[in-house]
């Protein structure tokens, strides 16, 4: 697991939306196209975020839904540990 990607998820948090966003842009996985869907969720940038969503092979939770996917990212990033 990419370490960088939690990073990416930390500065997003903190409102650095470029910077986050330059962390997934990088990372090829399944793990960081659905860190660059949650990125266009918090633009917010709908088409962007669903086309990331599907890249991930996930199922778009909708706009509405930041928080929790961010919550779920972290809880899948510290279990793939």
């Amino acid at each position: 697991m990419n370490t960088s990607l939690l990073d990416g998820l930390h500065l997003l948090q903190q409102g650095q939306w470029d910077a986050a966003h330059r962390i997934a842009q990088a990372d090829a996985s399944d793990l960081g196209s659905w860190l660059h869907g949650i990125v266009h969720m918090a633009e917010p940038d709908e088409s962007n975020s669903r086309y990331w969503y599907r890249a991930a092979g996930r199922s778009f939770p909708g706009m509405t839904a930041l928080s929790a996917e961010m919550a779920a990212f972290e809880t899948a990033w510290q279990a793939g540990r």
